[in-house]
């Protein structure tokens, strides 16, 4: 298995980075929490099933995995995991996900 960023999810990360390096003034700590989330994405890659299923609230075949603060949303596409969202865990997540 690989996996796929959306181009949305590669927006979350740059805006996570952005944020942290904004709030904290430092470098190596947006560096570390983005490793700590692209690191989980090959955890999902390995492990496909370990997040938890949210086809009742996140739509059909949508799954989510908690890191840190942060919930990345992921979907099984044939033999790849597909990276929706990686949205700050305080967020209203359901919302981004309605139609």
């Amino acid at each position: 298995m690989a996996h796929r960023l959306t181009a949305q999810a590669e927006a979350d990360l740059d805006q996570i980075w952005d944020y942290i390096v904004q709030e904290s003034g430092k470098l190596e700590i947006a560096r570390r929490q983005v490793v700590s989330l692209t690191d989980r994405f090959f955890l999902l890659t390995k492990h496909p099933y370990l997040g938890r299923p949210r086809d009742y609230d996140l739509g059909a075949g949508r799954r989510s995995y908690p890191v840190d603060r942060y919930v990345i949303v992921y979907r099984i596409e044939g033999q790849n995991v597909l990276i929706l969202r990686v949205i700050h865990g305080s967020r209203d997540i359901q919302a981004m996900f309605r139609v």
